[in-house]
């Protein structure tokens, strides 16, 4: 993994969150990191957000966000609009953008979480012919 700290670190992305946002959010980061050794990660605490991708890009080269909220945490997809979900599990209705929204540890160990983030991998690769 290689990761770009010139907005800030993961660790201040989530120093706000309450301690099982921030179990939520660092089990979704080891699961990307999992899925994509890699990946390219950049933590933006303006944003309250972390973005992982084939590149730094945010809405070019990343495929994912993890974003800690009060009672959850958005995974989000920044291509989730051209992802396959049969089991319905990302909300938005951006042009692009969707998002599932995260409240249990448990949640994470979901089958489909995984698909959703392979996919989202895989999407990218292919739109830039990685």
């Amino acid at each position: 993994m290689q990761t770009d700290t010139r907005l800030g670190t993961f660790e201040e992305v989530i120093v706000n969150a309450n301690d099982n946002i921030k179990a939520i959010a660092v089990a979704l980061r080891d699961l990307v990191i999992k899925l994509d050794a890699d990946t390219y990660e950049v933590p933006r605490p303006g944003e309250k957000a972390a973005s992982y991708g084939v590149g730094p890009k945010k809405m070019s080269e990343e495929y994912v966000y993890i974003m800690p909220l009060k009672d959850s945490v958005n995974l989000g997809f920044f291509h989730g609009a051209n992802l396959n979900d049969p089991k319905g599990l990302l909300e938005g209705t951006g042009a692009k953008m969707r998002h599932v929204k995260i409240r249990l540890l448990t949640d994470i160990k979901n089958a489909e979480i995984t698909a959703l983030i392979r996919a989202a991998i895989r999407e990218r690769k292919t739109a830039l012919k990685l």
